[in-house]
C-alpha cells in the first residue's frame, strides 16, 4: 500500500441559489501546491474544477463526479477571508468569522497526533455524530482509503460571487451534504484545516 498525504485546508459553503462547493487549498501534496473546487448545484450536478489534467485524474478516480473541467484554480487566502477563481466558471469571496469552539479543542491536540491516521479513526464514531454528513476515515473510490486529521477550524462569516454567470445569492448552510464521497464538509459553512492521508492500492 502506498499513503499519500496533502496538507492544507477545505473550505465548505452553501449559498442561497443552492449551489454547494467545497474548495481545497493544498500547500504541501505529492502533486505540489494547488487548489482545486468541487461544486453541486441545486439540481444535484456535481463538477469537479481543477488546474489541471495530473490533479483531475488524481481526484475523479477518488471521488465520484457528474462533470470534470480543467481551468485555472486560484485561491488568495489572507486572515480575513479567501478569493476563489476559477476560470470561466467560478467566483467566490469567503469572508472568514472567528474560530469555531471545535477549532479551539482541535487546536489543543498536538499536530503529529491530530494528522495521524490512528487518530482519525478514534474520533470518526464522534464526528459522525456531532457533525451531520462528516466522517474523519473511510472508504473512496478504486478502493481508497482515506483519512480526515482537522487541525484547526474557523466559520465563514458571508460569501459573494457567482457560478457559470449566476449570483451564488447569499451565504447558507451546507444543507443537503455535498455527494462527492463518503464524508460532507460541516454543514455551518466553514474552513478546516486538515491533512488528509489518502492510501492507494498496490498492484
Amino acid at each position: 500500500m502506498q499513503r499519500l498525504r496533502f496538507t492544507g485546508a477545505i473550505a465548505g459553503v452553501g449559498s442561497t441559489s443552492g449551489v454547494r462547493f467545497v474548495v481545497g487549498r493544498w500547500t504541501e501534496s505529492p502533486l505540489g501546491s494547488f487548489a482545486d473546487v468541487m461544486v453541486e448545484d441545486a439540481a444535484g450536478h456535481r463538477t469537479l474544477l481543477a488546474p489541471d489534467d495530473e490533479v483531475a485524474d488524481f481526484v475523479q478516480q477518488t471521488y465520484a463526479f457528474d462533470e470534470v473541467v480543467t481551468t485555472p484554480v486560484s485561491v488568495q487566502a489572507t486572515t480575513d477571508g479567501w478569493d476563489v477563481q476559477a476560470e470561466g466558471a467560478l467566483t467566490a469571496y469567503l469572508a472568514l468569522g472567528p474560530r469555531m469552539p471545535l477549532g479551539w479543542l482541535l487546536r489543543a491536540v498536538p499536530p503529529p497526533v491530530a494528522a495521524s491516521p490512528a487518530w482519525a479513526t478514534l474520533i470518526d464514531p464522534v464526528a459522525k455524530v456531532v457533525m451531520r454528513g462528516v466522517r474523519t476515515r473511510g472508504t473512496a473510490l478504486e478502493g481508497r482509503r482515506e483519512w480526515y486529521g482537522a487541525t484547526d477550524l474557523r466559520s465563514v462569516s458571508s460569501l459573494g460571487g457567482s457560478w457559470r454567470g449566476t449570483p451564488l445569492g447569499r451565504l447558507a448552510d451546507v444543507d443537503p451534504p455535498c455527494r462527492f464521497g463518503f464524508s460532507s464538509t460541516p454543514t455551518r459553512p466553514s474552513v478546516t484545516s486538515v491533512v488528509t492521508t489518502v492510501e492507494l492500492l498496490g498492484d
